[in-house]
This record gives C-alpha cells, sequence and structure tokens, in this order.
C-alpha cells in the first residue's frame, strides 16, 4: 500500500475518533444539564436560591466556636470515648474484613485457587460485597439488630471485605509458585501452601493496603454513626441537630475527627512508604 494511502487512512480514522469524541462529549454535557433542570425542579427550584447562602452555617459554627473558645478543651474530653469507638470499630472491621479478604483473594487466583472452577463465582461475591455502600448494609442491620457499633462493624467489614480482596488477587497473581511446588511435593494441603507459601511474599503489600483501608474506614464509621450506628458520628449528628447553643460541640468533634484523620494518614503513610522501601530491597 502506498505510504500516501496509509496516511490518508490514518488521518481518516483521526477524524473519526474526533467526531465521536466531540458527539459524546455533547451527549454528556446535555445529559449532565437535563439532570440537574430535573433535580433542581424535583427541590423546588432552591438550588439558585440556596447557593447564596452556602457559607451560612459554616459561618454560624465557627462564629459560636469562636465565643466558647475557652470549652473546648472541655469537649474534647467529654467527645473522646467517641472518638475511640470510631476507632475501634474502624480497627475491627479492617481486621475481619482483611482476613475474610485473604481468604476469597486466595480462592479467586488463578494457579492457587483450590476450585479453579469456582473463580468466577468468589470474583462475583467480591464484586457484590465492594457495589453495595456501607449505608445500606448498616441501615439493614440497625433494623434487625438496633444501633450501636456492631451494625457498622458487620456492614464496613463486608465491604472491607470485597474492596481488599480484589487487591489482594491481583498482589497473589504475581507471587513465585516455586514455595507453593515445593511445599506440595513434601505433602504440604491447601491451607499449608497458602500460609507457608504466598502469604510471607504478599505479606508487606496486604499490610500496606490495610493500612489504606484503614484510613477510610474510619471516616466511614463516622459516616455511618449519623444513622444511628454509635461513634462520634453520632455525636456529631445530635450536635448539629440542637442547633445554635451546640454549634461549639459540633465544632470540637469537627476538631477531634479532622485531626484524628491526619494523624492516621500520616502514620500509616509513613508505615507503607518502609513497606515499600523494605520491599525494593
Amino acid at each position: 500500500m502506498p505510504t500516501a494511502a496509509i496516511r490518508g487512512a490514518y488521518l481518516a480514522q483521526n477524524r473519526r475518533k474526533r467526531l465521536y469524541g466531540g458527539v459524546l462529549l455533547v451527549f454528556f454535557v446535555a445529559l449532565m444539564a437535563g439532570g440537574f433542570d430535573l433535580a433542581d425542579a424535583r427541590n423546588a427550584g432552591g438550588f439558585w436560591n440556596g447557593i447564596t447562602h452556602v457559607f451560612d452555617f459554616p459561618a454560624e459554627v465557627l462564629g459560636e466556636a469562636a465565643g466558647k473558645l475557652h470549652e473546648l478543651p472541655a469537649h474534647f474530653v467529654t467527645f473522646l470515648p467517641a472518638l475511640i469507638e470510631t476507632v475501634n470499630i474502624a480497627g475491627a472491621s479492617t481486621l475481619v474484613g482483611a482476613m475474610m479478604a485473604l481468604v476469597f483473594s486466595l480462592l479467586a487466583t488463578r494457579g492457587l485457587a483450590l476450585w479453579p472452577r469456582a473463580i468466577p463465582l468468589f470474583r462475583r461475591l467480591m464484586d457484590v460485597m465492594r457495589a453495595v455502600p456501607e449505608i445500606v448494609i448498616a441501615l439493614v442491620l440497625i433494623f434487625i439488630l438496633g444501633g450501636g457499633p456492631v451494625p457498622a462493624m458487620i456492614a464496613i467489614a463486608f465491604h472491607t471485605a470485597g474492596a481488599l480482596g480484589k487487591l489482594f488477587s491481583e498482589v497473589n497473581e504475581n507471587a513465585d509458585l516455586k514455595p507453593v511446588d515445593g511445599l506440595a511435593s513434601v505433602g504440604g494441603n491447601w491451607s499449608q501452601r497458602m500460609l507457608f507459601g504466598v502469604v510471607p511474599q504478599v505479606a508487606p503489600n496486604y499490610l500496606s493496603y490495610m493500612l489504606l483501608r484503614f484510613e477510610i474506614n474510619i471516616r466511614a464509621s463516622a459516616i455511618l454513626g449519623f444513622v444511628g450506628a454509635g461513634g462520634i458520628g453520632y455525636e456529631l449528628k445530635n450536635a448539629m441537630s440542637w442547633g445554635q447553643g451546640k454549634y461549639d460541640e459540633a465544632a470540637a468533634i469537627f476538631l477531634l475527627l479532622f485531626a484524628t484523620i491526619v494523624v492516621v494518614d500520616q502514620a500509616s503513610g509513613v508505615i507503607r512508604n518502609r513497606l515499600s522501601a523494605t520491599e525494593v530491597h
């Protein structure tokens, strides 16, 4: 084929790509605009009226907190147990979810699975587990079990198992199978091959993903407190529901939660970096 013909075909293909991209962009913008208009109409057209007051509530909270600045240390002490409960929910759910994810990921990894034909089943199961939002699971469990930290822990652990299971299975695919084959040659069963042949290789990656998930679960456990799942989110909901007169407590809770997330984020980042450096060496 002549060079001119190849060049012409290439330019024509690029023009078609740009045309298709432009059509998709116009369709996407029209879809977003139509969806916004519909949502605004369902909301009685309150978006444009309310957008001008978006900073009113933060201003009230900060103003009341500034007027009661001397009371903030006492509020920190008061809400510290609720913060500890939130961190405990996140820690327990991360640990339980990671243990479930470990098993599911090994059962869903080619070359490692105990039942190779069941690999698609375990993968779809993990898809479902991470597709259902924690708040939906928590609401169902609260209806069944009542309010408290247990429904939050189960809901977050369920979602964590699906999310970490996907990540763990990708890590497992890079594991060296020579130790697994060696253990199989001396009569090791499937559990022994996985525990002593695979897990030691991928443990640093597992721990790194667990730390990242722990940060996410702290935020999730605080959010679930708004639906009655306990922890500092429940206290924040109560403080905000009272309105003026309790905004200083809401500000104290915000500061506690923000400081905790920053500390955990920085600490886990340092640990993950050290794990990565150790793995490289």
